[in-house]
């Protein structure tokens, strides 16, 4: 295993931790059935972080890898020309500008990044990727390199319309840190992508024309 793959599963297994030590907090303060829920699942994530042990993934002869990726996409109208807003996205370092839950993205190359994507109860988890596809003016994909903490792969594309202006189309394909688990605490926590990428192509698009009127 290596030193990458190592870090990978300790930053998972602390987000891991928190987010099952909020839970467990939260369902013991409340009452009834959702109490009882939530008071269970922070205990299974608080154990399998501390323990490195997943008792329900060994019952079912599964693991982290065994979880299927979830898949997000949404597009969005600019009123903007294509080559302007392919060429804002291809300098993947003004990405935290768009997406609100990225704290940096770090070009290495012509090709490779860094990433660091927010987290559940103010952790941060991170990556690295690379470009695979770049068709300038049209496409952009790309996929994460071998131990990311996020295994994730997606494509924005820019479709030319015939008032002048671009329709953004992204798609993602994800494995959340905590696999489904994790997505749900996520989601629980107003943080899981699907919520996140409709939300800041809309705040991207006022953001970029009103920048064209100025």
């Amino acid at each position: 295993m290596t030193k990458t793959e190592n870090g990978g599963m300790d930053q998972t297994r602390m987000i891991g931790g928190a987010a099952g030590g909020a839970l467990l907090l939260m369902g013991l303060r409340k009452r009834g059935v959702l109490g009882l829920g939530m008071a269970a699942v922070g205990g299974y994530l608080a154990y399998r972080a501390a323990t490195g042990n997943d008792p329900v993934m060994a019952a079912v002869g599964g693991g982290a890898a065994s979880s299927k990726p979830i898949f997000v996409e949404h597009s969005v109208v600019i009123d903007r020309p294509t080559q302007a807003v392919y060429d804002y996205w291809r300098k993947l370092e003004n990405l935290p500008h768009i997406m609100s839950h990225l704290e940096s993205v770090t070009e290495l190359d012509e090709k490779r990044s860094r990433w660091v994507a927010k987290a559940p109860l103010g952790t941060h988890v991170e990556w690295e990727a690379e470009i695979v596809n770049d068709k300038p003016g049209q496409r952009i994909g790309w996929h994460s390199l071998p131990g990311a903490t996020v295994d994730n792969a997606g494509s924005v594309q820019f479709e030319e319309l015939p008032n002048g202006g671009t329709r953004v189309h992204v798609a993602l394909s994800y494995r959340p840190p905590a696999g489904p688990l994790g997505a749900a605490v996520a989601k629980l926590f107003g943080e899981e992508p699907s919520q996140q990428i409709a939300e800041d192509l809309q705040k991207f698009k006022a953001a970029f024309e009103g920048s064209a009127k100025n």
